[in-house]
């Protein structure tokens, strides 16, 4: 099933500014009602919550660990007339968020994960080797950036890094190649860790710019971002109302597996084991609404290419109680602590 970003009205004073990826099925499988809370737990340039607010007469709140984000919010905020309260925040946290601003649980959570066209787009972030920028990656500017990984990690612990959470086979050459020039020089900027990678892998013509694994796997492991990912799923559980909608937009595999696997198992009805009759499972959580992701169809990749690996997943929940439990697996890393220890 396929559906596209036909240029929906979003609104809440005038027209998008940024049409989300996968934006009106978002929309539908929200569910979207008048007097209902909506959470847009990575609010980002907004798309979702202005497509959200130009719906029906309801109210969100809008979650976004990245402070710039939210200035840019500002405008929007003023627009919606009390319908929106933005709040500076990881989504992992969404349930208490809401509780914070009066809400012990909401209609519909919509969770559009990893960067943002916004940061992408701006070099003194460090995301993309696009534009040569610091080699930062922060979504919030705190912690430790992708420069301080680099230069201070294992070649063990970059490899590991760069294979797991890039997908990257050529891994280990990459790892060793980032080692020697750092014993050169600082790796202080994107474009100088882009000329690194490039030299240790081979494009073929045609091929993704040899870098984007490898700068993919730094800014998962710096932000958590698969950590965060499960610890969110769990906290919309908690703060979903019997009937409200959980939707997630994700961009690899790596999220899509952990929503599939999350969704699979709060939604699983089976009864205990031949060997453990006894046994009983707990009660479903969530009832599946999409048995295959949902994802973009050619006009709206024509227009966004970054649409194309888009997958969403949608869930309803039931009226059983939360799981204690987080039912994401998620792949085995090192440690920060132990990655800036250099191992």
């Amino acid at each position: 099933m396929t559906a596209g970003g036909d240029g929906f009205a979003a609104v809440a004073g005038g027209p998008a500014h940024h049409i989300p990826v996968l934006g009106r099925p978002a929309l539908d499988f929200l569910n979207v009602h008048d007097g209902g809370v909506y959470i847009d737990a990575t609010f980002g340039a907004g798309g979702y919550t202005r497509a959200i607010l130009g719906a029906a007469e309801c109210h969100v709140i809008g979650i976004d660990r990245d402070p710039s984000a939210l200035a840019l919010g500002k405008e929007l905020t003023q627009k919606a007339q009390g319908r929106l309260t933005l709040v500076e925040e990881r989504f992992s946290h969404l349930d208490a968020v809401a509780q914070s601003c009066g809400y012990e649980a909401v209609d519909g959570v919509v969770l559009d994960v990893g960067v943002s066209s916004m940061q992408l787009d701006t070099p003194e972030r460090g995301f993309s080797f696009r534009h040569d920028g610091p080699l930062d990656m922060r979504m919030s500017g705190m912690g430790p950036s992708a420069a301080d990984i680099v230069a201070r990690a294992s070649e063990r612990d970059l490899a590991n890094i760069i294979f797991i959470l890039g997908e990257e086979r050529h891994s280990r050459a990459v790892a060793r190649a980032i080692v020697r020039a750092r014993d050169k020089a600082p790796i202080a900027t994107t474009a100088v860790l882009a000329d690194i990678v490039a030299s240790a892998v081979r494009a073929r013509p045609g091929d993704i710019h040899p870098a984007t694994r490898t700068f993919q796997a730094l800014r998962i492991f710096v932000n958590d971002e698969l950590g965060e990912l499960a610890a969110g799923l769990a906290a919309a559980e908690r703060v979903l109302k019997p009937g409200g909608r959980l939707v997630v937009v994700s961009f690899h595999s790596l999220e899509d597996r952990i929503v599939k696997t999350f969704l699979s198992e709060r939604s699983a009805t089976g009864a205990g084991s031949r060997h453990a009759p006894e046994r009983k499972a707990p009660d479903p959580t969530f009832r599946v609404l999409t048995k295959r992701p949902i994802t973009a169809d050619t006009d709206e990749v024509a227009a966004n290419p970054r649409a194309r690996s888009a997958k969403l997943r949608a869930g309803e929940r039931t009226a059983a109680p939360a799981r204690k439990t987080e039912a994401a697996p998620l792949p085995r890393l090192p440690s920060l602590a132990d990655v800036l220890r250099g191992g």
